[in-house]
């Protein structure tokens, strides 16, 4: 038997962060593409692109920056408030579940 369970972190004005968006930042960092990142994931462009919104709104801070045109073609980056998000939301995220294995080897079911 295992436990199972899921954490997010939410405002006022909605999800904020979880581990599907951490998924979805991780994979924009790595690429540089909000595109190139949601066809990783399989989402449409709109979705992703929903979720990072819903995420931006519900932030004091941005969490990614967009950047059009030039010579290199533009492209998408995480703000470093963005990684010490995910850097935070990792960390939480590890102790929850250090927390609950605990707790349940307590029970012995």
């Amino acid at each position: 038997m295992k436990i199972k369970s899921k954490i997010w972190i939410e405002t006022d004005d909605g999800i904020l962060i979880s581990d599907g968006r951490v998924q979805l930042l991780k994979l924009i960092a790595e690429t540089g593409s909000l595109n190139k990142a949601a066809k990783v994931m399989e989402l449409s462009y709109q979705k992703a692109w929903k979720l990072v919104d819903a995420s931006n709104k519900a932030s004091k801070h941005p969490l990614i920056e967009t950047q059009v045109g030039g010579t290199k073609g533009g492209g998408t980056v995480l703000t470093p408030y963005g990684q010490s998000l995910i850097n935070a939301f990792e960390a939480i995220n590890s102790s929850c579940w250090s927390f609950l294995d605990t707790e349940f080897k307590k029970h012995k079911l």
